[in-house]
């Protein structure tokens, strides 16, 4: 009996100590590893965009990514936002919305992207909008000015870095009415889809508030998108203004169409002007008898200027766009970029890199200056950085900046 009590007691005795061993190893081992820092996180910083990367479209396609690819490649040449590269993920969509969507959604849960950068077409963010929206997914810095994006109160998870399509074409339209052209003279040429319509709708909108009541019968030609058939809108506006030939033509379409159009219309009007938005016409595709013929607005500064980012825009495409020529395009995508970059680091800095903290981000940016002279700032109410719209004119082979006046000047001097 003695001795079943002892063995029970060294038992006892011996779990006893096992457990104050345990327990001590593991005290020491936490405590050691409270002494090592904790390591950062050197993981990529996945960012998607789908484009058309072939196509009819493609050509303004890798514009839009070179823009934003070569920007990031600066970045990550410089060694990342706080050790971490940035990965730019580019899907073909072949500028086909029903390809658009199933591949933002492969983005957004496949790729694990923290936000959706860049995408151009207005058909395309009709269908990827609300996929963000349902994905709490920031979709930042579209090429594209399509009124979707620009709605009061804004959608959380769109934020605009250039102004609309709307902003810009009724710049344009004030401007043509303040050199003198009559609502009467107008004409309209855009693609049979949203972008189309926006461009359309902006100038009739400033044509009815100038107290022209009959601007829904004015000549308009549509052609369909992702084609290059355009003479069957320019059959449609001969025959609709054979009463006043039209003086001014706003174009919607993309540059490939555009360019055709011009071709064709300038030889049953060669004394018109075609004004087209966002950069939207390809000046190499021009002919030297264009020259102030056509006019593009802007929602970036000129190609040729000397602010800070247009300078280094031109010196990162010639280190990292592997041949490519400044263009209008890829300038816009840039700054875009480096608007975004700024946004992920301050998410970085405040320990917020996550799909909703960057957008709290975003929302809380004031007065910040990316090298173009105008400060740029969101919040709740605001998701729209820019608000700018710069005219040029095709001369000498490219588009130069202008003004109204100027082109009054012009337009007078061509009628003299």
């Amino acid at each position: 009996m003695m001795k079943k009590k002892l063995m029970s007691k060294f038992f006892w005795s011996c779990l006893v100590g096992l457990v104050v061993f345990i327990a001590g190893f593991f005290q020491l081992a936490t405590a050691k590893a409270e002494e090592q820092p904790a390591q950062p996180d050197k993981s990529p910083i996945k960012i998607g965009s789908t484009v058309a990367l072939t196509g009819t479209a493609a050509k303004h396609g890798l514009g839009v990514n070179l823009g934003m690819q070569i920007y990031f490649d600066r970045i990550n040449h410089e060694g990342g936002i706080d050790g971490r590269k940035i990965q730019l993920i580019t899907l073909d969509n072949k500028y086909d919305p029903t390809v658009a969507g199933p591949l933002a959604r492969r983005l957004i849960d496949e790729d694990k992207v923290i936000a959706l950068v860049g995408l151009h077409g207005s058909a395309i963010v009709a269908v990827v909008l609300p996929i963000a929206i349902e994905k709490k997914t920031l979709l930042f810095g579209v090429w594209s000015g399509p009124n979707s994006l620009y709605k009061m109160p804004p959608d959380r998870y769109a934020i605009n870095h250039r102004p609309s399509y709307g902003d810009e074409v009724m710049a344009a339209t004030k401007g043509l009415l303040s050199i003198g052209i009559k609502p009467e003279e107008f004409a309209f040429f855009t693609q049979n889809d949203p972008f189309g319509d926006s461009v359309y709708n902006a100038a009739i909108q400033v044509l009815k508030q100038a107290g022209y009541k009959n601007a829904e019968n004015l000549p308009y030609g549509r052609y369909t998108r992702n084609t290059l058939n355009v003479e069957s809108a320019l059959a449609t506006i001969l025959e609709q203004a054979k009463n006043t030939p039209p003086k001014v033509f706003i174009l919607g379409g993309l540059a490939e169409p555009n360019q055709k159009f011009i071709a064709l219309a300038r030889k049953e009007y060669p004394h018109a002007l075609f004004v087209g938005v966002s950069g939207l016409i390809d000046p190499k595709q021009l002919a030297k008898s264009d020259e102030n013929h056509v006019i593009s607005t802007q929602v970036v500064p000129s190609l040729e200027s000397n602010l800070p980012a247009v300078h280094e825009y031109r010196e990162d495409l010639k280190k990292y766009g592997q041949g490519a020529t400044p263009s209008y395009t890829s300038l816009n995508t840039y700054l875009a970029a480096r608007l975004f970059v700024k946004g992920l680091r301050e998410a970085i800095a405040q320990n917020k890199l996550t799909r909703e903290g960057l957008i709290d981000v975003f929302e809380n940016m004031n007065n910040v200056d990316i090298g173009i002279g105008l400060p740029i700032s969101f919040s709740k109410i605001n998701h729209t950085g820019m608000h700018t719209i710069w005219v040029t004119i095709f001369k000498n082979g490219e588009f130069v900046a202008t003004n109204w006046p100027q082109l009054k000047a012009v337009l007078d001097k061509g009628n003299g």
